[in-house]
Protein backbone atom coordinates (compact mmCIF):
# COMPACT_ATOMS: atom_id res chain seq x y z
CA UNK A 1 0.00 0.00 0.00
CA UNK A 2 2.85 2.06 0.89
CA UNK A 3 4.37 1.87 -3.06
CA UNK A 4 1.36 2.83 -4.48
CA UNK A 5 0.91 6.29 -2.03
CA UNK A 6 4.46 7.47 -2.86
CA UNK A 7 3.82 8.56 -6.30
CA UNK A 8 1.02 10.19 -5.03
CA UNK A 9 2.98 12.22 -2.03
CA UNK A 10 5.73 13.24 -5.20
CA UNK A 11 3.18 14.84 -7.13
CA UNK A 12 1.20 16.46 -4.19
CA UNK A 13 3.80 19.62 -3.89
CA UNK A 14 4.13 20.26 -8.04
CA UNK A 15 0.23 19.59 -8.04
CA UNK A 16 -0.11 22.14 -5.38
CA UNK A 17 2.90 25.10 -7.36
CA UNK A 18 0.78 24.47 -10.75
CA UNK A 19 -2.55 26.12 -10.02
CA UNK A 20 -0.89 28.47 -7.70
CA UNK A 21 1.37 29.63 -10.76
CA UNK A 22 -2.26 29.73 -12.46
CA UNK A 23 -3.47 31.72 -10.39
CA UNK A 24 -0.98 34.51 -10.00
CA UNK A 25 -2.49 36.71 -12.77
CA UNK A 26 -6.46 36.41 -11.20
CA UNK A 27 -4.96 36.65 -8.15
CA UNK A 28 -7.18 38.97 -5.38
CA UNK A 29 -4.62 42.37 -5.03
CA UNK A 30 -4.01 42.80 -8.71
CA UNK A 31 -7.56 42.60 -9.18
CA UNK A 32 -8.59 45.11 -6.35
CA UNK A 33 -6.32 47.36 -8.01
CA UNK A 34 -7.13 47.13 -11.25
CA UNK A 35 -11.18 47.48 -10.58
CA UNK A 36 -11.14 51.21 -10.26
CA UNK A 37 -8.70 51.81 -13.08
CA UNK A 38 -10.92 49.27 -15.05
CA UNK A 39 -14.37 51.00 -14.66
CA UNK A 40 -13.35 54.18 -15.03
CA UNK A 41 -11.89 53.49 -18.12
CA UNK A 42 -14.92 51.58 -19.40
CA UNK A 43 -17.42 54.78 -18.63
CA UNK A 44 -15.26 57.21 -20.19
CA UNK A 45 -14.16 54.98 -23.28
CA UNK A 46 -18.14 54.04 -23.38
CA UNK A 47 -19.02 58.00 -23.16
CA UNK A 48 -16.16 58.57 -25.55
CA UNK A 49 -17.40 56.13 -28.58
CA UNK A 50 -20.79 57.47 -28.27
CA UNK A 51 -20.36 60.55 -30.30
CA UNK A 52 -18.56 58.75 -32.41
CA UNK A 53 -20.53 55.68 -33.87
CA UNK A 54 -22.65 59.01 -35.67
CA UNK A 55 -25.61 57.00 -37.68
CA UNK A 56 -26.00 58.42 -41.83
CA UNK A 57 -28.54 61.53 -41.21
CA UNK A 58 -30.28 63.44 -43.77
CA UNK A 59 -28.06 66.19 -43.82
CA UNK A 60 -24.98 63.86 -44.61
CA UNK A 61 -26.52 62.50 -47.89
CA UNK A 62 -27.95 65.35 -48.94
CA UNK A 63 -24.05 67.10 -48.37
CA UNK A 64 -22.95 64.66 -50.43
CA UNK A 65 -25.61 64.56 -53.18
CA UNK A 66 -25.10 68.01 -53.46
CA UNK A 67 -21.39 67.92 -53.86
CA UNK A 68 -21.30 65.20 -56.25
CA UNK A 69 -23.74 67.71 -58.17
CA UNK A 70 -21.50 70.47 -58.09
CA UNK A 71 -18.63 68.23 -59.19
CA UNK A 72 -20.81 66.89 -62.09
CA UNK A 73 -22.27 70.34 -63.34
CA UNK A 74 -18.28 71.95 -63.08
CA UNK A 75 -16.60 68.92 -64.25
CA UNK A 76 -18.95 68.12 -67.29
CA UNK A 77 -19.82 69.71 -70.51
CA UNK A 78 -23.99 70.12 -69.47
CA UNK A 79 -23.87 73.16 -72.52
CA UNK A 80 -24.86 69.89 -74.94
CA UNK A 81 -28.06 69.59 -73.43
CA UNK A 82 -28.67 72.47 -71.30
CA UNK A 83 -29.60 75.74 -72.86
CA UNK A 84 -31.15 78.61 -70.38
CA UNK A 85 -33.51 79.40 -73.34
CA UNK A 86 -35.22 76.96 -73.70
CA UNK A 87 -36.29 73.09 -72.82
CA UNK A 88 -34.69 71.61 -69.71
CA UNK A 89 -32.49 74.58 -69.19
CA UNK A 90 -35.35 77.03 -69.23
CA UNK A 91 -36.95 74.98 -66.91
CA UNK A 92 -34.31 74.70 -64.19
CA UNK A 93 -34.53 78.51 -64.06
CA UNK A 94 -38.16 78.92 -63.56
CA UNK A 95 -37.86 75.65 -60.91
CA UNK A 96 -34.95 77.94 -59.08
CA UNK A 97 -36.67 80.90 -58.90
CA UNK A 98 -39.38 79.74 -57.40
CA UNK A 99 -37.47 77.68 -54.95
CA UNK A 100 -35.91 80.62 -53.92
CA UNK A 101 -39.66 82.28 -54.16
CA UNK A 102 -40.71 79.78 -51.26
CA UNK A 103 -37.74 80.58 -48.78
CA UNK A 104 -39.79 83.64 -47.66
CA UNK A 105 -42.24 81.59 -45.88
CA UNK A 106 -39.68 80.63 -43.51
CA UNK A 107 -39.96 84.50 -42.79
CA UNK A 108 -43.28 85.01 -42.81
CA UNK A 109 -43.83 81.74 -40.77
CA UNK A 110 -41.59 83.53 -38.05
CA UNK A 111 -42.82 86.86 -37.98
CA UNK A 112 -47.05 85.89 -38.31
CA UNK A 113 -48.05 83.50 -36.04
CA UNK A 114 -51.71 83.20 -38.01
CA UNK A 115 -49.88 81.17 -40.66
CA UNK A 116 -48.94 78.36 -38.05
CA UNK A 117 -51.12 76.20 -39.88
CA UNK A 118 -48.41 75.45 -42.80
CA UNK A 119 -46.41 73.90 -40.33
CA UNK A 120 -44.20 74.27 -36.98
CA UNK A 121 -41.31 76.69 -37.43
CA UNK A 122 -38.65 74.13 -37.15
CA UNK A 123 -40.19 72.16 -40.02
CA UNK A 124 -39.98 75.27 -41.84
CA UNK A 125 -36.31 76.54 -40.96
CA UNK A 126 -35.06 72.69 -42.31
CA UNK A 127 -36.74 73.68 -45.55
CA UNK A 128 -35.36 76.64 -45.26
CA UNK A 129 -31.91 75.70 -45.65
CA UNK A 130 -32.73 72.81 -48.10
CA UNK A 131 -34.16 75.38 -50.93
CA UNK A 132 -31.50 77.52 -49.83
CA UNK A 133 -29.33 75.07 -51.27
CA UNK A 134 -31.55 73.40 -54.25
CA UNK A 135 -32.64 76.79 -55.74
CA UNK A 136 -29.06 78.10 -56.70
CA UNK A 137 -28.01 74.60 -57.48
CA UNK A 138 -30.75 74.49 -60.05
CA UNK A 139 -30.07 77.89 -61.81
CA UNK A 140 -26.26 77.08 -61.94
CA UNK A 141 -27.43 74.15 -64.13
CA UNK A 142 -29.52 76.69 -65.68
CA UNK A 143 -26.71 78.95 -66.54
CA UNK A 144 -24.10 75.97 -66.84
CA UNK A 145 -21.97 77.04 -64.51
CA UNK A 146 -20.83 79.79 -67.15
CA UNK A 147 -21.06 83.37 -67.35
CA UNK A 148 -23.34 85.40 -69.61
CA UNK A 149 -24.78 88.67 -70.36
CA UNK A 150 -24.32 91.39 -68.03
CA UNK A 151 -28.27 91.19 -66.08
CA UNK A 152 -27.81 87.54 -65.94
CA UNK A 153 -23.95 87.84 -64.07
CA UNK A 154 -25.34 90.41 -61.45
CA UNK A 155 -28.18 88.51 -60.51
CA UNK A 156 -25.88 85.02 -60.34
CA UNK A 157 -23.55 86.76 -58.28
CA UNK A 158 -25.98 88.07 -56.46
CA UNK A 159 -27.48 84.08 -55.80
CA UNK A 160 -24.07 83.04 -55.37
CA UNK A 161 -23.34 85.78 -52.10
CA UNK A 162 -26.59 85.39 -50.68
CA UNK A 163 -26.05 81.54 -50.44
CA UNK A 164 -22.74 81.25 -49.24
CA UNK A 165 -23.83 84.36 -46.56
CA UNK A 166 -26.45 81.42 -45.62
CA UNK A 167 -23.76 78.65 -45.27
CA UNK A 168 -21.86 81.28 -43.01
CA UNK A 169 -24.72 82.13 -40.78
CA UNK A 170 -25.57 78.28 -40.75
CA UNK A 171 -22.12 77.66 -39.02
CA UNK A 172 -22.56 80.61 -36.81
CA UNK A 173 -26.03 79.41 -35.80
CA UNK A 174 -24.85 76.16 -34.53
CA UNK A 175 -23.15 77.45 -31.99
CA UNK A 176 -25.32 79.27 -29.73
CA UNK A 177 -27.56 76.81 -30.52
CA UNK A 178 -28.40 73.16 -29.17
CA UNK A 179 -27.56 71.61 -33.10
CA UNK A 180 -28.65 72.41 -35.50
CA UNK A 181 -32.48 72.84 -34.65
CA UNK A 182 -32.44 73.06 -31.18
CA UNK A 183 -33.34 75.85 -28.34
CA UNK A 184 -31.43 78.91 -28.28
CA UNK A 185 -28.11 78.21 -25.64
CA UNK A 186 -27.59 80.77 -23.08
CA UNK A 187 -24.41 81.02 -20.88
CA UNK A 188 -25.83 79.69 -18.36
CA UNK A 189 -26.72 76.52 -20.03
CA UNK A 190 -23.00 76.45 -21.19
CA UNK A 191 -21.56 76.83 -17.96
CA UNK A 192 -23.95 73.94 -16.35
CA UNK A 193 -22.63 71.88 -18.76
CA UNK A 194 -18.92 72.46 -17.84
CA UNK A 195 -20.00 72.22 -14.28
CA UNK A 196 -21.30 68.29 -15.09
CA UNK A 197 -18.20 67.59 -16.96
CA UNK A 198 -15.89 69.08 -14.06
CA UNK A 199 -17.96 66.54 -11.45
CA UNK A 200 -17.01 63.41 -13.64
CA UNK A 201 -13.23 64.01 -12.71
CA UNK A 202 -13.08 61.12 -10.62
CA UNK A 203 -12.97 58.89 -14.14
CA UNK A 204 -9.66 60.21 -14.71
CA UNK A 205 -8.34 59.47 -10.64
CA UNK A 206 -5.59 57.80 -11.74
CA UNK A 207 -3.61 60.93 -13.35
CA UNK A 208 -3.99 62.78 -9.86
CA UNK A 209 -2.20 66.21 -11.69
CA UNK A 210 -4.04 65.49 -14.94
CA UNK A 211 -7.49 67.61 -13.36
CA UNK A 212 -4.87 70.45 -12.01
CA UNK A 213 -3.35 70.87 -15.27
CA UNK A 214 -6.87 70.81 -17.06
CA UNK A 215 -8.22 73.67 -14.94
CA UNK A 216 -5.05 75.85 -15.53
CA UNK A 217 -5.37 75.49 -19.34
CA UNK A 218 -9.53 76.31 -18.92
CA UNK A 219 -8.85 79.68 -17.30
CA UNK A 220 -5.88 80.32 -19.91
CA UNK A 221 -8.87 79.50 -22.56
CA UNK A 222 -11.31 81.37 -21.30
CA UNK A 223 -9.15 84.52 -20.94
CA UNK A 224 -7.75 84.36 -24.25
CA UNK A 225 -8.59 86.75 -26.97
CA UNK A 226 -9.12 90.83 -26.81
CA UNK A 227 -11.50 92.25 -24.71
CA UNK A 228 -12.29 95.48 -26.82
CA UNK A 229 -15.94 95.04 -27.82
CA UNK A 230 -15.10 96.08 -31.27
CA UNK A 231 -12.35 93.43 -31.49
CA UNK A 232 -14.14 91.03 -29.53
CA UNK A 233 -15.28 89.54 -33.68
CA UNK A 234 -11.92 87.90 -33.59
CA UNK A 235 -12.61 86.24 -30.34
CA UNK A 236 -13.31 82.50 -31.88
CA UNK A 237 -10.68 82.56 -33.62
CA UNK A 238 -7.92 83.42 -30.65
CA UNK A 239 -10.13 80.91 -28.64
CA UNK A 240 -9.94 77.85 -31.04
CA UNK A 241 -6.29 78.35 -31.38
CA UNK A 242 -5.54 78.25 -27.76
CA UNK A 243 -8.30 75.41 -26.72
CA UNK A 244 -5.66 72.94 -29.85
CA UNK A 245 -2.48 74.25 -27.73
CA UNK A 246 -4.20 73.70 -24.62
CA UNK A 247 -5.19 69.70 -25.96
CA UNK A 248 -2.25 69.53 -27.48
CA UNK A 249 -0.21 69.79 -24.25
CA UNK A 250 -3.04 67.70 -22.38
CA UNK A 251 -2.30 64.74 -24.83
CA UNK A 252 1.61 64.58 -24.57
CA UNK A 253 0.84 64.92 -20.44
CA UNK A 254 -1.03 61.80 -20.28
CA UNK A 255 0.96 60.17 -22.70
CA UNK A 256 3.73 60.58 -20.86
CA UNK A 257 2.47 60.03 -17.45
CA UNK A 258 0.61 56.76 -18.41
CA UNK A 259 3.95 55.63 -19.95
CA UNK A 260 6.19 56.53 -16.98
CA UNK A 261 3.63 54.97 -14.88
CA UNK A 262 3.44 51.70 -16.76
CA UNK A 263 6.97 50.66 -15.81
CA UNK A 264 6.20 50.31 -12.19
CA UNK A 265 2.93 49.37 -12.42
CA UNK A 266 1.58 46.04 -14.37
CA UNK A 267 -1.92 46.85 -14.19
CA UNK A 268 -1.17 50.52 -15.57
CA UNK A 269 0.94 48.76 -18.38
CA UNK A 270 -1.83 46.07 -19.15
CA UNK A 271 -4.76 48.78 -19.03
CA UNK A 272 -2.35 51.98 -21.35
CA UNK A 273 -4.08 52.30 -23.98
CA UNK A 274 -7.98 52.44 -22.66
CA UNK A 275 -7.02 54.42 -19.86
CA UNK A 276 -5.44 56.85 -22.58
CA UNK A 277 -8.40 56.89 -24.59
CA UNK A 278 -10.55 57.62 -21.42
CA UNK A 279 -8.50 60.95 -20.74
CA UNK A 280 -7.98 62.25 -24.20
CA UNK A 281 -12.00 62.23 -24.33
CA UNK A 282 -12.37 63.48 -20.97
CA UNK A 283 -9.73 66.46 -21.99
CA UNK A 284 -11.83 67.02 -25.46
CA UNK A 285 -14.93 67.42 -23.94
CA UNK A 286 -14.10 69.77 -20.97
CA UNK A 287 -12.25 71.79 -23.57
CA UNK A 288 -15.12 72.12 -26.35
CA UNK A 289 -17.63 72.87 -23.59
CA UNK A 290 -14.89 75.68 -21.91
CA UNK A 291 -14.27 76.65 -25.85
CA UNK A 292 -18.22 77.43 -26.38
CA UNK A 293 -18.18 79.25 -23.33
CA UNK A 294 -15.72 81.19 -24.45
CA UNK A 295 -16.89 81.86 -27.76
CA UNK A 296 -20.57 82.39 -26.96
CA UNK A 297 -20.61 86.38 -26.51
CA UNK A 298 -18.30 86.62 -29.88
CA UNK A 299 -20.38 84.25 -31.87
CA UNK A 300 -23.75 85.96 -30.57
CA UNK A 301 -22.16 89.28 -31.98
CA UNK A 302 -21.62 87.76 -34.79
CA UNK A 303 -25.42 86.80 -35.67
CA UNK A 304 -26.39 89.89 -34.88
CA UNK A 305 -24.05 91.65 -37.77
CA UNK A 306 -24.68 88.63 -40.19
CA UNK A 307 -28.79 88.92 -39.70
CA UNK A 308 -28.28 92.78 -40.34
CA UNK A 309 -26.43 92.04 -43.75
CA UNK A 310 -28.00 88.71 -44.58
CA UNK A 311 -31.26 90.69 -45.50
CA UNK A 312 -30.34 93.57 -47.56
CA UNK A 313 -28.85 91.16 -49.36
CA UNK A 314 -31.78 89.19 -50.39
CA UNK A 315 -33.29 92.04 -51.47
CA UNK A 316 -30.66 93.09 -53.56
CA UNK A 317 -30.98 89.18 -55.30
CA UNK A 318 -34.58 89.81 -55.96
CA UNK A 319 -34.15 93.18 -57.60
CA UNK A 320 -31.40 91.44 -59.86
CA UNK A 321 -33.55 88.29 -60.46
CA UNK A 322 -36.67 90.98 -61.43
CA UNK A 323 -34.33 92.91 -63.86
CA UNK A 324 -32.94 89.44 -65.20
CA UNK A 325 -36.43 87.91 -66.10
CA UNK A 326 -37.35 91.11 -67.69
CA UNK A 327 -34.30 92.03 -69.77
CA UNK A 328 -34.62 87.75 -70.87
CA UNK A 329 -38.32 88.01 -71.74
CA UNK A 330 -38.42 91.55 -72.96
CA UNK A 331 -35.31 92.49 -74.65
Amino acid sequence: MAAPNQPLRSRTPQDEDIPAVRRVPSAPPPTRERAPERVAARESAATAAAPARRRITFEMVFAVLVIAALYFGWRFPTQRYITPERGLGYVLGIVGGSLMLVLFLYSARKHFAWLSFIGPLVSWFRFHMVLGILGPLCILFHSNFSLGATNSNVALFCMLTVAGSGLVGRYIYSRIHFGLYGHKATLDDLRGGAESLRALSGTVSFLPELIARLEAAEKRVLASGPHLPLLNLVKPVSVALNALFARWRLHHYVRKALRDAARTSRPIAWQRKRLRRAANSYIDRRLVVTRRVAEFHAYERLFSLWHALHIPLIFMLIVAAIVHIVAVHVY
